[in-house]
């Protein structure tokens, strides 16, 4: 077991916050090495540390890079590791080459985590490694989560929900240990922007990258462009205490969002909130592949 340093901006460290972190450490250490399928996420973030914390040099982390990987995540999650002193690797997966996943039915999360795991099986084969993903407490109770049977068909350890660690719980222990994660919005991969349905390409993937990178440069880290119409449409998600400073920026919303390939522009007064797209599934089942 490593006796690596935390991170040297751990603030005082809450009791309970503390056995929860300790919980986590002993799920970890059920293994002997670790190939963590890391995105730059906060859950995965956390788990990524823990086991380099646990294990060393035998726990490496390892992002699936992609079109539907954002280039902001990709480099984000390299200085997380390199900062952090986490072995790092990145392995391309081929989700979209895969036309169960283009054709982007209910099931599609299914068919990526499945690249993902036929990417990260053979190291893990090669070192001896098990294989263990961020999925958290709360992720078991959500009603729609096709990756989740995937990791479940390969044996895939989750180490942060085995610990029973909610989403909440994820982002006090990072704050505790002084994670610049602790914070971070929450992400998904591109392809979750793309309504069911609609095929899945690597150029509406970039198009949807291009309107959000605008978003964020107008102040809106927190955001999402929802492709409906096969790309026609984009529907701009932000927190609803930002819809009126969004409203005051129509102009240059609107630029942006054309300018990345979409005829209409949208603005959902909903506001922001994740796996929106999920609504769809209620009103018109999408026929899995």
């Amino acid at each position: 077991m490593s006796d690596s340093p935390r991170h040297p901006t751990t603030p005082p460290i809450a009791p309970h916050t503390a056995q929860q972190y300790d919980a986590l450490r002993s799920e970890i250490a059920r293994s002997t090495r670790l190939l963590v399928g890391f995105s730059g996420g906060a859950d995965s973030a956390l788990l990524a540390y823990a086991a380099h914390d646990v294990l060393g040099e035998a726990a490496v982390a390892a992002t699936a890079v992609s079109a539907s990987l954002p280039a902001a995540e990709r480099r984000g999650a390299a200085d997380f590791c390199r900062e952090l002193g986490i072995a790092h690797v990145e392995v391309c997966t081929d989700e979209l080459g895969r036309p169960e996943y283009a054709r982007n039915g209910a099931d599609r999360c299914f068919h990526c985590k499945s690249a993902l795991f036929d990417a990260l099986e053979p190291l893990a084969r090669m070192s001896g490694a098990d294989i263990a993903v961020g999925t958290n407490l709360d992720d078991l109770g959500s009603r729609h989560r096709p990756g989740q049977t995937a990791a479940a068909q390969r044996d895939v350890r989750r180490p942060l929900a085995d610990a029973g660690l909610t989403k909440a719980d994820v982002r006090a222990v990072s704050a505790m240990l002084g994670l610049p994660s602790a914070a971070k919005p929450a992400a998904a991969c591109l392809a979750s922007r793309v309504a069911y349905g609609d095929q899945v390409t690597e150029a509406l993937l970039a198009r949807i990258e291009a309107a959000e990178v605008t978003l964020h440069q107008l102040g809106f880290p927190e955001s999402r462009v929802r492709s409906h119409a096969d790309g026609a449409v984009a529907r701009v998600e932000v927190p609803a205490a930002d819809l009126p400073r969004l409203v005051d920026l129509r102009d240059e919303v609107t630029a942006g969002v054309k300018a990345a390939g979409f005829t209409f522009c949208s603005l959902d007064l909903d506001g922001f909130r994740s796996g929106s797209m999920n609504a769809l599934l209620t009103l018109t089942p999408v026929a899995p592949a």
